[in-house]
Parts: C-alpha cells; structure tokens; sequence
C-alpha cells in the first residue's frame, strides 16, 4: 500500500496575491519524495485598501452588489489573478484557463443580477470559478511548468457529494464512494494532484459549498475516501503548530503541544482553538477512519502537532490547552425534553456547538443544562427550542473557559487551582463543571469586557507555574 499526503492549504498559506505559493512548491516538493500527494486549495487573498483580504469575501461583496441591483466590477478578482500568474511565470500556459472560470463566474453574478438574489447554486458557482476551482487549476499549471507530473480534478469529476443543502452541505460518504474512480486515476498517474476545498455536488449535480473554512473538511473527506487504497495523513498547512493557548490572548508561557487525541482536537476547536474545523473530526469519527491529522507550521515544517484518535500519553503536559469563547448561552430544560432537543440538533440541523452540562434535580423533576457555544445562533432559534419544552429558561452573556486534556484525570486539585486562580484575577465564578470522562473543565464567567481573556490567561498561568509535575500526578 502506497502513502497518501493529503495536504490543505488555505488562503493565508497561499499569501496575499499567491506571495507564498513558493513556499508552497517547496513543501509538495518535500511531500512527494515519499509519498502521492493530493493537495487541496482554498481561494487567495487579494489585497483590499493596503489590507489582506480573502477573494472569496471580495465574490460574496460583489454578489451583494449584483443582487441590489449594481453591476459587479471583476477588476479586483482578475487583478489578484494577474498578479499570481504573473509572479508564478504561469501566464502564457494558464492565461486561457484563468479568464474561462472568471468568465463563468462573471457570468453567475450577472444571473444574480437578474434574479435580484445571490443566493443557491449561483452563489456556490460565482465562489467556486473564481476561488477554490480555479486556485487549483492554476497550481497543477504551476506544478506542471516546474515538470512536476500534476492535474487538477474537473468540476463534473467531483468526487464529494453532499446533500440537497447548497450553502452549508454535508459530506455524504456512501454517494461519494461511488464518484471516487476519477480522483483515484488520476492520484495514480499523477505525482500531485489538486482539488478546490469549500465545494460539493449533490449526487443530481448542483454545485454547493460547506460553511466558510470548509476547506479544511475537503481535505479529511478525500482523506477518508482514499484511506482503503492509501495509508493516508491529513496534512494541514498553517502559520504555526499548536499551542497550549491561543497567542493573541496569552502572549507568554505558551508550551507546545505535539500530540492530541481527535476528542482534544475537537473539544479545542469548539471552545475557539483555531486548529482546524471540529466537523473534521466529527466526520471521521463517523466514518470510522483512523488517520492522523497533522497540524504543520510552514515556516517551520519540523514543528509539527500530529492528532490521532488515541495517542500513547508519553510525554506532555496532561493539560494540553486552555481555550475560551464569548457569547455564549446556557439553555436549562427538562432531561427528557433535552434529549428529543439534541437528536433534532444532530440529525435534524446537523448542529454540534454545544456541550451537555451536569444535570440538576428540582422539586423531583430531572433537569438539562446544555451550553451552546453560539449565543446568536440560540436567539435565532429560541423558538425551535421552546418547541421542545415551553418552560425552558435560557441564559445569554456567558463565557466559558475549558481546560482540555484527557489525562487530566492524572493532576492533582486542578479544580481548585484553577477556580483560585480565576478568583484571585478579581473574576465571578458563575459555575465549574468537571466532567472526566468528557476530558473538559470548564468554568462559566459572566461574558463583560475582557473577562474571558483573562480567565484563559488567570488558568493557563498554573499549568506552568508549578501546579503540575510527574510528582503530583495521580498513578
């Protein structure tokens, strides 16, 4: 069996108008010595009043132009083109194929235009022909000028399908599995093979796309449709590997964190751990895939964090991150009306920001608390949930900060040492919930000012400060 690098490479690795797309060649040069290379792109940014900017925001703007009835001015996106192409040396080869997907694109914002709506699958072919399909049009010319053997997959050989909801799809593997002979032909005649991240076809052909950051899931769904022909990783390209905590909250005292399990992974991610999409781990949860995930800095490609779905636990801090997110709101329901609640948020809304709370018992009744992560997404469907139970009460302007790690349960009196730190930070502790088996602590404040930044900075300060060594841990 062959090795398999499915490597992602989102806007901020492409650089503003592809300024590190030689880096980028330096790094599938380094994959391809010893492996396939499948190399997923997401759109450039482009360069808007002196500021980074990502050319899919430029589309979605011009999208708002069209539907409102103002003609979309491509200038900007065939510019940021001109510039790639032109520093690439790719513009005698790639000439054609760059003004025949702006040209489409073009011509799905002047329907939007007439249709008064960007919405649906023009929205979807408007990004698609000037983002992510045509970024990896443009790579595998690239690729190809530098005699790499490369090509890139055609829109109608998509190989993820999703389901009927075009702006924010879901990953169907059953139907998928039946388009995947194209990719895998073209994987095995081929040194590199690229693909636009973000996109999908329903099994009729309608092209959607997944929630913004959607790149990251592309690569773990050719991850997992490749995983029985390929011993395959998952290689995400990022400006750093991860950390103990988010840089711009705690600047100093960050340690490095060079395994996690998919449960860390994915917890970290709930709680603002800008590491990859936690519906990544939800989607090979599912498919019962077991690959790693490895998290590279591009600068450093040495510094690595490699996610597996069991690590050995050698090494390491047991406390693996602190993380936090505002905006937060905490429903309190009845225990049989919360489960109906999140059968319907899985299956029916495909929505898992939320995270099931110690339950309480009142005057014999057995009660729910369930903290979502998105307290916008809660007002919005306040509603929904009173549908569940009419007498539920919810609690908006909350913070959470959870400390991660599932071998937490090995440290002694982190509960209480995180709980004094908040408190000597001058912060109101509204509510601790610590749940082993979920690998989570977490601490509810109330979300004013910079209470939940400071939070995260009070807690993250005892992992390092002597609150933790080999002597303390519990065997």
């Amino acid at each position: 069996m062959d090795d398999l690098t499915v490597a992602k490479f989102g806007g901020s690795a492409i650089g503003p108008d592809g300024s590190l797309i030689p880096v980028i060649l330096g790094r599938i040069d380094s994959m391809r010595r010893n492996a396939k290379v499948v190399a997923v792109f997401s759109a450039p940014l482009t360069v808007r009043d002196g500021r980074p900017r990502s050319l899919t925001d430029v589309v979605l703007g011009l999208g708002g132009d069209a539907a409102g009835g103002r003609e979309p001015d491509m200038r900007p996106v065939r510019l940021t083109y001109d510039r790639i192409l032109a520093s690439t040396g790719a513009g005698d080869s790639c000439r054609g194929v760059v003004d025949s997907y702006l040209g489409k694109a073009e011509e799905s914002l002047l329907r939007a235009a007439e249709a008064r709506e960007f919405a649906g699958e023009v929205r979807s072919l408007a990004l698609a022909y000037s983002g992510e399909i045509l970024m990896s049009h443009v790579m595998a010319h690239v690729l190809r000028d530098r005699g790499v053997r490369a090509r890139a997959v055609e829109l109608e050989d998509w190989p993820i399908v999703t389901d009927e909801n075009i702006e924010f799809a879901n990953f169907l593997y059953r139907q998928s599995a039946k388009m995947v002979g194209p990719i895998k032909s073209l994987v095995e005649g081929n040194d590199v093979v690229s693909i636009g991240g973000f996109i999908g076809r329903t099994a009729g052909g309608t092209v959607t796309t997944y929630e913004r950051g959607g790149s990251d899931r592309t690569a773990a769904d050719i991850g997992i449709l490749l995983h029985r022909e390929y011993r395959t990783q998952i290689d995400f390209e990022k400006d750093s590997a991860v950390a103990s905590a988010d840089p711009k909250v705690v600047s100093i005292g960050r340690g490095a964190v060079r395994q996690m399990s998919y449960n860390e992974a994915r917890l970290a991610g709930m709680f603002g751990m800008k590491i990859l999409d936690p519906i990544v781990i939800k989607e090979v949860l599912e498919n019962g895939v077991d690959m790693p995930l490895v998290i590279t800095d591009m600068k450093d490609p040495k510094n690595t964090t490699v996610i597996r779905r069991r690590i050995d636990g050698s090494g390491g801090h047991p406390l693996k991150i602190v993380a936090g997110r505002k905006n937060c709101a905490i429903v309190r329901l009845e225990s049989d009306a919360s489960h109906a609640m999140q059968k319907s948020l899985r299956q029916k809304m495909r929505y898992s920001e939320y995270v099931v709370l110690s339950p309480f018992t009142r005057d014999g009744t057995d009660f729910s608390r369930i903290l979502f992560l998105d307290g916008d997404y809660v007002r919005w469907g306040e509603k929904y949930i009173r549908s569940f139970d009419p007498l539920a009460s919810i609690t908006y302007g909350r913070g959470a900060v959870t400390m991660i790690g599932d071998e937490m349960w090995r440290l002694r009196h982190t509960v209480s040492r995180a709980s004094a730190s908040v408190g000597d930070a001058g912060l109101n502790i509204l509510n601790i919930d610590a749940q082993e088996e979920t690998s989570r602590i977490t601490i509810i404040v109330e979300d004013a000012g910079d209470n939940v930044e400071n939070a995260i900075r009070s807690v993250h300060a005892t992992r390092d400060a002597g609150s933790w060594s080999r002597g303390e841990a519990r065997p």
